[in-house]
């Protein structure tokens, strides 16, 4: 009788773990950093699945990555599993996704949107938006041309 019982149990605890949802692929899921090694933050994003996140995904333009076990982060799911059996994910595209989110509703509201320049390129400067990295044509940012782009980066 208890081997019986323990078979119902398994089968019950079997048709769960079938029943649990999977995150989609391509959509933002949140994770727990369980660990940190060679470069790389190991995270558990649930559904038995962990990824790893090159630590300089976690770093703004210019800065260190700033990120410790235990913190929790939204990460963009490319694929549920790779070759090495772990969840393909990516901050990076999840701060994209997020800061398009961003952009998008501020564009609908009419609102300004403020970011960091970060670099200069032919005509103009790169700035971040919080995760989206935007064109700002030299011609926006004063009204004579700027010789010295050493005080507005950053």
């Amino acid at each position: 009788m208890a081997q019986n019982a323990s078979m119902e149990e398994f089968e019950a605890l079997l048709n769960e773990s079938f029943e649990m949802d999977t995150p989609d692929e391509g959509s933002v899921v949140k994770g727990k950093v369980i660990a940190i090694e060679a470069g790389q933050a190991i995270i558990d994003i649930g559904y038995k699945m962990e990824g790893r996140v090159e630590l300089k995904e976690f770093a703004n333009p210019g800065e260190a990555p700033e990120i410790a076990v235990g913190d929790e982060v939204e990460v963009f799911l490319d694929r549920v599993e790779n070759a090495r059996g772990e969840a393909s994910i990516s901050r990076d595209k999840a701060r994209r996704e997020e800061a398009w989110d961003r952009l998008e509703k501020a564009y609908a509201d009419e609102a300004r949107v403020e970011g960091a320049i970060f670099g200069r390129v032919k005509g103009g400067f790169t700035v971040d938006l919080g995760g989206a990295v935007a064109f700002l044509p030299g011609s926006q940012v004063d009204v004579r041309p700027v010789r010295d782009a050493g005080p507005l980066l950053g």
